[in-house]
This record gives structure tokens, sequence and C-alpha cells, in this order.
């Protein structure tokens, strides 16, 4: 790995995710501060939310309404005009904690969830990707995946690729005009599916663990390794590419393309992710790295 320059952009997190660039800033959820946050390049913070059962996920409608994941209550919100408003209450279609998202040009979420109690030590469970139309309405358009987790829709609008953090895989689908999914295939496999009925039995078949993602214009994908304190840039098949240690060592569990170019590499780094050791410390960071090709599709 080349030697890089990072540039801190915010300290003092707990647990950053869904880092997203939008009207000139950077906007992230805080998982333990239970907050939304824009933040400007020079890193200037405003929280612009604060969401008590834990946020995730963020996109915006096409009349600029913000939506956010709740995690532990899994509803998704609609924050408008300063009003906060349930978008979509997913609780009969999730089996653990709502997690990302990324939103369609016409205002689609596709949602989804951890599948089983990770915190609680539960037993792995497959999970569902979840459509929330823009009247709010939820469609189940796909299951058996792998802890679906970061998200990104191509330019065209035409294929949702969505990472399975305990699958060692990114699977692809074709997105219908109706917001159906077809056509489901493996877009990059980083190692076999990994078997067995214990976190500590797939742990070690873990290659990559697919966290918080962002495309490029060359129609490839950075994602944060959840469990390698990286972010890989990999090509359709799942060829890795490039790979950024994270600094100092921490963990990095997403990223995102942006900045005035796009060529901006935003990464939300902390030292691991669980709640009761994340929670009372102020030790996650945001930090920024320059890469080659910029920002394309969605989020």
């Amino acid at each position: 790995m080349a030697e890089r320059s990072f540039t801190t952009v915010l300290e003092g997190g707990s647990y950053f995710e869904g880092p997203r660039w939008h009207d000139g800033q950077w906007w992230a959820s805080d998982f333990y501060r239970h907050t939304i946050s824009r933040v400007t390049p020079g890193g200037a913070e405003t929280v612009v939310l604060e969401v008590e059962n834990q946020p995730s996920g963020l996109g915006w409608l096409p009349d600029g309404s913000l939506l956010v994941v709740s995690m532990k209550d899994h509803r998704l919100l609609r924050f408008s005009d300063g009003e906060v408003s349930t978008h979509a209450d997913l609780t009969d279609v999730c089996g653990g904690h709502l997690n990302d998202l990324v939103v369609d040009a016409s205002g689609r979420a596709f949602v989804g969830d951890f599948g089983f109690d990770l915190m609680g030590g539960g037993a792995p469970a497959s999970a569902s990707v979840k459509r929330v139309d823009p009247d709010g309405s939820v469609t189940v358009v796909a299951s058996d995946l792998r802890f679906p987790n970061g998200s990104v829709i191509t330019p065209d609008g035409g294929t949702l690729i969505v990472g399975e953090t305990w699958g060692n895989r990114f699977t692809a689908f074709d997105i219908a005009a109706d917001g159906a999914l077809t056509n489901r295939r493996v877009w990059g496999a980083f190692g076999p599916e990994p078997v067995g009925n214990s976190i500590e039995e797939l742990l070690g078949q873990i290659v990559v663990a697919p966290d918080g993602c962002t495309q490029d214009a060359e129609g490839h994908i950075w994602v944060a390794d959840g469990f390698g304190s990286r972010v890989l840039r990999v090509a359709p098949g799942g060829a890795i590419v490039d790979e950024i240690a994270a600094p100092d060592g921490m963990g990095v569990f997403a990223c995102a393309l942006g900045g005035d170019d796009g060529r901006d590499l935003l990464m939300c780094c902390a030292p691991d992710f669980y709640e009761h050791t994340r929670a009372p410390v102020r030790e996650a960071v945001l930090v920024s790295t320059q890469v080659a090709v910029p920002h394309a599709g969605l989020p």
C-alpha cells in the first residue's frame, strides 16, 4: 500500500456511518451520539437532527426532504422544513436493526437490515432488502441476503449493487421501471459464502466484510472492509485494485466520494463498532484522502 496523506475532517464522534456528499457539504450519522450532522470541507459541524433510536443510512427525496434510518425502532424518518415525521415503519419486515439505504432519483429508498441481533449475540440469519416508495409504502424486493449493507445505484439508474457483510460479496440487481429487483447476480465475490451457525464460525471465513461504499466513474466501488481496517477499490467481478489502510490502526466502516471534484474519499473511522465500547467515548473521526477517479451514481 502506498503512503497516503490524510486530512482530518472531524473529530469527537462516537461512531460515524452513512457518509454522503450533498449540496457542497459532508453529511454523516453518528450512531451513539444519536445525531445527523453536516460538516463543511473545513470541518465545521452542524447537528441537523437528533435520532433517539440510532441513525444510520441517509438519502434525499426529489423535493429535498432528508430520509434517515432510525435503526432500533425500524423506522424511516422524513425531515423536511424542520419537522420530523415517520415516512415508513418497517418493523414487520425486519429481523434486526434497520441499517443502510440508497435513494434513487425518483425517491424510492432501498433499505437493508441486520437480519439478527448482532449486538446481542444472536444466531446469524439472512435478511431482506425493502423498497420504500415516495408515498411510504413498503415492499420486500429481495430476500436471503447475508447482512445487506452499503449499496449503490449506477449512474443510469438501472442497477442496484448491495454489499453483503457476512457474505464475502456484492450482489447486483436490475431495477425495473416499477422498482422491482430482477436478474440477481454476484457483482463481485471475495471468497466462498461463509457457512455456520454462529458469528465465531463465520468470522474466520470472511475475506472482505463489505460495509459502507461509494461508486466511481469507472464503475468501480470503494468499500469499507468492516473487519479489515481498510477501504478497498473493487472492480466488477471482485478484483481488489487499490487498498487504503485506515490511519492509526483504526477500523473503517463506511466511505463516500465527494468534494468539489468528486475525488475526496471520506472515511468513517473508529477503533471498533460495538455500542458498549463506542457509546461512552468520543474517539471516532472522519478523515479524507484524494483518489484519482471521481464519484458517480448514487448515493
